[in-house]
């Protein structure tokens, strides 16, 4: 696991590092009462309850079950409730059901989560370096689910017909609009693609191996709301000439004629966050769209979708820790740029790219290993992270992956061209 996963920090380090993470999650559902942090508004998001006690589930599981000598689970019937997908584990409930598990209460699964702490770091001096390993990916898989727990709850917080802010918004201060794309060339040829140092990676991003790129060029910011609004305007729903035939099928099923939470208010735009209801920023990146939306706005704008491999040689040299990811719990939303590319935060950036192994990939052994592997099918690539991503989280060899229908996660769109 070590060849991996890189070397694990000090116990000193790790601590402190898992302290942060949990302490982050619970002030996420600091404004959440006992039925917000309950209901599941779709499938495919699940309650914030839920998202609190499986990444408890995922340490007790794999560090206090299998390292520590005496341990006793906190609830034998935890395991069947908080499971997510692991086989290796055994039975579980149903994902489409999670929100039918009313009991424990949000108090009850904060009660798991302290005891869980107290253990872990009761333990973790002692631990040997594989049970090191497995803390530091819980916290890389905690604050994955720290995005998910805030676009979950924002759809949900969608469905109410009251639209309820979760957090007060800021006071919003115009801007000026972006000027025209500027485009970003690279040459064609051999570019080398995947992680490849000691520091953490999960497994789908390696290994590192050669790429032949073609000569092209990404665009130097993402596609604006503004932008997007113009699409609209000029009929981009209402086409089939710029769309997947998948994609057209997904808009006359689904009714769609504008990105996800958008709606028109007094002939104006409107979109929902987690502030509630307010007017579009016309400057800001345009998110929760689907690759289909995507596809369909770069073939109206006479470009294409970059492929990851095209993304991740021109984000290799730019910091992976700047821009507007997320710090501290409140309304994150995309915001407008003026510092250049901006290849991370803000959106996550839709790639044509399908999610498949790289050229040598082997699944890590054991239940860890169902991590990413076996969902290499029929998905597609997201890079550079977004407004809800924590920051550190995201990298240059960072594969997000999603099915191309889905779009309540912060999703946007950086066009590419051929040259």
């Amino acid at each position: 696991m070590r060849t991996r996963l890189g070397l694990s920090p000090s116990p000193e380090a790790l601590c402190a590092r898992y302290d942060s993470v949990r302490r982050l999650s619970v002030a996420l559902v600091g404004p959440l009462s006992d039925a917000d942090a309950t209901v599941q508004s779709m499938e495919d998001a699940s309650p914030a309850k839920w998202h609190l006690a499986h990444t408890t589930w995922f340490f007790e599981t794999f560090v206090l079950r299998d390292f520590v000598p005496g341990y006793r689970r906190f609830d034998e019937r935890f395991p069947f409730l908080f499971n997510s997908y692991y086989e290796a584990e055994g039975r579980r409930h149903s994902r489409a059901r999670r929100g039918m598990i009313t009991r424990p209460t949000l108090d009850e699964v904060l009660a798991y989560r302290a005891h869980v702490d107290a253990e872990i770091e009761l333990a973790l001096p002692d631990l040997p370096q594989d049970a090191r390993e497995l803390i530091r990916l819980g916290c890389h898989h905690e604050e994955q689910h720290q995005e998910l727990l805030l676009t979950d709850i924002l759809h949900l917080m969608s469905e109410n017909p009251l639209e309820p802010a979760l957090w007060p918004g800021a006071r919003k201060v115009p801007v000026a609009m972006p000027g025209p794309v500027g485009w970003i060339e690279r040459d064609g040829g051999i570019a080398q693609i995947g992680h490849d140092d000691p520091h953490f990676a999960f497994d789908c991003e390696g290994p590192r191996h050669a790429a032949l790129l073609a000569p092209h060029a990404l665009a130097d910011r993402t596609v604006t709301n503004g932008e997007w609004a113009a699409f609209i305007a000029d009929g981009g729903y209402t086409d089939p000439r710029h769309w997947l035939s998948d994609g057209w099928a997904w808009v006359k099923a689904n009714a769609i004629d504008a990105p996800m939470y958008w709606e028109r208010r007094e002939d104006v735009w409107t979109r929902f966050g987690l502030d509630g209801r307010r007017p579009i920023d016309p400057a800001a990146p345009v998110t929760h769209v689907s690759l289909y939306e995507a596809d369909a706005y770069a073939s109206w704008a006479g470009a294409r979708l970059p492929t990851e491999f095209e993304w991740e040689a021109s984000a290799a040299g730019q910091d992976a820790g700047a821009g507007n990811q997320l710090d501290v719990a409140g309304p994150v939303e995309p915001r407008p740029s003026a510092d250049g590319p901006a290849f991370y935060g803000d959106v996550w950036e839709w790639t044509g790219s399908a999610f498949r192994p790289y050229p040598g990939f082997r699944a890590i052994e054991g239940a860890v290993g169902e991590y990413n592997g076996k969902f290499m099918s029929g998905q597609f690539v997201l890079r550079g992270g977004s407004c809800a991503t924590p920051r550190g989280h995201a990298r240059a060899s960072y594969r997000n992956f999603f099915y191309p229908h889905q779009r309540w996660q912060f999703t946007g769109v950086r066009l590419a061209k051929d040259l």
